[in-house]
């Protein structure tokens, strides 16, 4: 298992310190295995040798497409034991996504699911073109390399060793892709160092330890799975479980079985455990930490996960995939309106500021544009020095939301720039979907807004004008946008108008948007 241990500030030497450190604890939990972090260190190193047989090389680019199992862990930590970068996808995303995706990022080598919720991702991942690598995750796909005959054929070696000492805080360990206002996926770079001290400030807060257990329900694909699941258990010694996907009646099963201690989530998870606990579930005795956010939340939400789940403690962030994920957390000891109507104060190493139009700091109390630097800022965005500029102003990130920061230091959200909607706690950007609209024949103009609603907190809705002399039928266009886009993507509610109204500046007028919806709704 030999070899140089890793510099200090990478996510290998985490996993070796891990390896070291905890040895014989368990470190993942599957459906069918546990690994501990002794045994977690050379199946990754095992991998990372096959990996560099396979022709990945230092600085290349591996695609993750699977859903959240100890496959997908031991691969993506596999990748930067190699000295690659893992670029997460998401596995809702259709095929053309996930072509788009692999190609701009040059990734050589793809991890796939071989069978989730009826598709097959790596038979869909083998037709992607370039030459490149599919293994299969999971069931066995016909004619690909299964996880185990890759994984298994690897071995650690000198090139490993050299590979991983070579390693330095500021190598880019991820690049995540997030959608930009023009619809554009953007591959965000985040070094290892700003994963390794932002999580490490992350868990700090949350008080995450060695021996507590923490069933990751965000997706691996997600850097609120990866890195303040996956990486954040690695830094603890806590015990990760990942979990494919959430059923309240299968978590609650989980929670009982593995004593779980720590949950983390967006509201309606937490919605959902309250409902089971107040049915008269005695399952949650054993959790002690609720993390939340990505949503307005109600105080009388977190009364219930203090008094109804018995939580010791709550809290609530606010972050960025440019950010490297967190930038400001609630602190314990906060009461429950902080915790409800705040995201909490910067973590250690970040700065938060609220500037005019015209880049002016405002004082506390205005409104304005958040702007994040320090730690956590990436690099910039893979091959795309435009958006970098756009995004970067000097060192200070703009995040493109609104909000304001108190006299009592905690950061209040209230708007977004982007028009972002969070749709069960993922981000979806109207411009991409309104780009897909619009390579329909019969659609000249569209404009996608966010809607309520009680289960995923948001949903899409979209306004479509006709083409002159076209016809809309809503249902053959919702089918067209399903070949195109992820199903959290697709609109809900789609609603045909014979004109979007624009304000002075001849933009799509959106709060007009807004209300109108709201008065269609409520009819």
């Amino acid at each position: 298992m030999g070899g140089p241990l890793a510099a200090a500030g990478t996510i290998p030497g985490v996993v070796e310190r891990a390896a070291a450190t905890y040895a014989g604890r368990p470190a993942l939990v599957g459906e069918t295995q546990t690994v501990t972090f002794e045994e977690l260190l050379a199946l990754v190193r095992s991998a990372a040798g096959a990996l560099i047989e396979a022709g990945v090389g230092a600085g290349d680019r591996v695609a993750l497409w699977a859903a959240n199992t100890p496959e997908w862990a031991i691969a993506s930590l596999a990748v930067l034991f190699a000295g690659g970068a893992v670029v997460p996808m998401n596995t809702r995303y259709t095929a053309v996504e996930a072509a788009a995706l692999v190609r701009r990022a040059g990734c050589r080598v793809v991890f796939a699911q071989g069978e989730l919720g009826g598709r097959s991702l790596a038979r869909e991942a083998a037709g992607l073109p370039g030459p490149i690598t599919v293994v299969s995750l999971g069931a066995p796909t016909p004619g690909l390399a299964s996880w185990a005959e890759f994984a298994g054929a690897g071995s650690s070696n000198a090139e490993l060793d050299r590979r991983v000492a070579a390693l330095t805080p500021g190598d880019v360990s991820h690049v995540q892709y997030t959608s930009g206002t023009t619809g554009a996926p953007k591959g965000a770079m985040l070094r290892h160092g700003a994963m390794v001290e932002t999580t490490a400030s992350w868990a700090g807060v949350v008080g995450l330890t060695v021996g507590d257990c923490y069933p990751v329900v965000s997706p691996f694909s997600h850097i609120g799975g990866h890195k303040a699941g996956l990486l954040a258990c690695l830094l603890a010694g806590a015990t990760t479980i990942p979990v494919v996907s959430f059923d309240p009646g299968s978590f609650e099963r989980i929670v009982a079985e593995h004593h779980v201690t720590v949950v983390q989530g967006p509201p309606t998870l937490f919605h959902a455990l309250i409902e089971r606990a107040k049915e008269g579930s005695g399952a949650f005795g054993t959790l002690r930490v609720g993390v939340t956010g990505a949503a307005v939340i109600p105080p009388a939400l977190v009364r219930d996960m203090l008094d109804v789940l018995g939580l010791a403690l709550v809290v609530t962030a606010y972050g960025l995939t440019e950010t490297t994920g967190v930038c400001t957390m609630t602190r314990p000891g906060d009461p429950i309106d902080v915790v409800a109507e705040t995201s909490g104060r910067p973590i250690e190493g970040v700065d938060v500021r609220i500037v005019d139009e015209s880049g002016a700091p405002l004082p506390p109390g205005s409104r304005g544009e958040i702007l994040v630097r320090g730690i956590g800022v990436m690099r910039g965005y893979l091959d795309d020095p435009e958006a970098t500029r756009a995004t970067m102003h000097g060192e200070w990130l703009a995040s493109g939301d609104v909000g304001w920061i108190g006299e009592d230091g905690n950061l209040r959200i209230v708007d977004r720039l982007k028009d972002m909607v969070v749709v069960g706690g993922f981000n979806v950007y109207p411009a991409e979907i309104e780009q897909v609209l619009l390579e329909h024949a019969a659609v000249a103009q569209a404009a996608v807004i966010g809607l309520p609603d009680a289960r995923m907190g948001e949903v899409p809705g979209a306004f479509v004008v006709p083409a002159p002399g076209a016809a809309i039928d809503v249902e053959t266009l919702v089918a067209f946008l399903g070949e195109r886009l992820a199903k959290f993507k697709v609109p809900r509610t789609v609603w045909v108008v014979d004109r979007l109204p624009l304000n002075a500046a001849g933009k799509v007028a959106k709060v007009e948007l807004r209300f109108d919806a709201a008065t269609r709704l409520a009819s």
